[in-house]
């Protein structure tokens, strides 16, 4: 049982139910996004905080009454698979890091730490579970890398086949991993934009499931756990009286829109409920190279009115041209009185360090850019230093190896003895 009842236009507020419509509001085509409908009060009823968090379970599946599947189609593809390891990544305190900020309540999130090594996971689950529930022969999804490779493993995971449409600039070890999971690999030679569109028209003449971040209204479902798992663990190191615990500020790196338009939903499910006592102020972060949603929260610009910008930026599972879950994204930050910054691509080549040497958490340049806008945050006096502030950081630094060495350098070779040793430290030293 689901306790999804409906389906809402996030443009002009028409609802439907849940076995109405597949994806988008027909009324508006692919930019009708659409959000996902819960009985609060039956859930109320239903279920205690206590009881969802005492479970026992180390996964998103903890959550499952507050999920759109089949609860005995997700635990049975779970069950000793790699999809029943999604979520549950740990919360770092960061003192030293918050120490060189003046920030005294410093937290990461490290879902690097995922079967597939990205944030992308979590709606990569739901989307196994619903396209078993559909019964759909093929999975699809366009990325730059990281939602395909969490497709593809999660879909080996259950002998599910997938098709992937990933643009010709995709970094080769994202490539690599799509390979290894057996999945049918389309480089498109093109833009990420591009290969989001051929794979929708593919999609649809094909007959496929379609997992892409928006279209598929159910992957902000997937994404929101993160912050259920925030809120929960916070508490826990806080020593809270209550199970959940909201930051006072969570800092998400933004592409296409997914991931803050998904924490944002996890926070309103948990607000609704009345679990936590107030709304953290989320604060998204966009390269400077490709920052549409800041340039549309600076002019007040609704995500219906953004118009394609050309993108680019190292941080590439952040560079979209024309963020497909824009409406979610702004209303993400403006209904929490947060912010969207922009950062360079050195600051964020220059976060990959800082975070690894501060709190042992090894990032992409775009699970970087979540600290890069923290520190610009800082410097704009947009956080105070008693606040609670967690730092997003969304995929593993092994997701793109060469940029990380543009961000670290070369290391010192030396011959085989003990005099070369200490030179080189001597010169290191200097």
């Amino acid at each position: 049982m689901s306790h999804a009842i409906g389906l809402r236009c996030t443009i002009c507020g028409a609802e439907y139910d849940v076995h109405e419509v597949d994806y988008v509001c027909p009324k508006h085509g692919y930019d009708g996004i659409l959000d996902v409908l819960y009985d609060y009060e039956e859930i109320r009823r239903r279920i205690a905080p206590e009881a969802l968090t005492a479970n026992s379970e180390r996964s998103i599946w903890r959550y499952l009454p507050l999920l759109p599947v089949a609860e005995e189609t997700a635990r049975r593809l779970a069950e000793g698979t790699v999809l029943g390891s999604v979520g549950w990544t740990p919360l770092y305190p960061a003192p030293r890091l918050g120490a060189r900020l003046g920030l005294r309540n410093l937290w990461v999130k490290d879902d690097g730490r995922q079967p597939t090594a990205s944030y992308k996971d979590r709606a990569s689950a739901i989307a196994v579970v619903k396209a078993r529930e559909r019964g759909a022969e093929v999975v699809t999804t366009a990325s730059t890398g990281n939602a395909a490779a969490a497709l593809a493993g999660l879909c080996a995971a259950v002998g599910q086949r997938t098709v992937i449409f990933v643009p010709r600039t995709a970094p080769q070890a994202k490539v690599a991993q799509l390979l290894a999971y057996g999945a049918t690999v389309l480089l498109v030679d093109g833009t990420y934009d591009q290969a989001f569109d051929l794979c929708l028209e593919a999609a649809e003449a094909f007959g496929w499931y379609n997992r892409n971040t928006a279209y598929n209204p159910y992957m902000s479902e997937g994404k929101k756990t993160g912050a259920y798992e925030i809120c929960e663990q916070l508490a826990r190191q806080t020593n809270w009286p209550a199970p959940f615990r909201a930051p006072d500020v969570i800092f998400v790196p933004v592409g296409d829109g997914c991931i803050i338009g998904g924490i944002h939903k996890g926070l309103r499910d948990l607000a609704a409920l009345g679990w936590i006592e107030k709304m953290p102020r989320l604060m998204g972060v966009q390269a400077e190279g490709s920052s549409p949603l800041v340039d549309a929260w600076e002019r007040g610009l609704e995500g219906w009115e953004m118009q394609p910008v050309e993108a680019r930026s190292i941080a590439d599972s952040i560079v979209a041209s024309l963020p497909r879950d824009r409406n979610k994204a702004l209303r993400a930050v403006r209904e929490t009185g947060g912010a969207y910054l922009r950062v360079s691509d050195e600051e964020i080549l220059a976060a990959i360090p800082a975070l690894a040497q501060g709190c042992g958490v090894f990032a992409e340049p775009a699970a970087a850019a979540a600290y890069a806008g923290l520190l610009k945050a800082v410097e704009r006096g947009l956080v105070s230093p008693e606040e609670h502030i967690v730092v997003l950081a969304t995929g593993s630094g092994l997701k793109d190896v060469a940029s990380v060495m543009r961000a670290t350098g070369q290391p010192t070779v030396v011959a085989p003895s003990l005099e070369e040793v200490r030179r080189a430290l001597g010169v290191l030293a200097g």
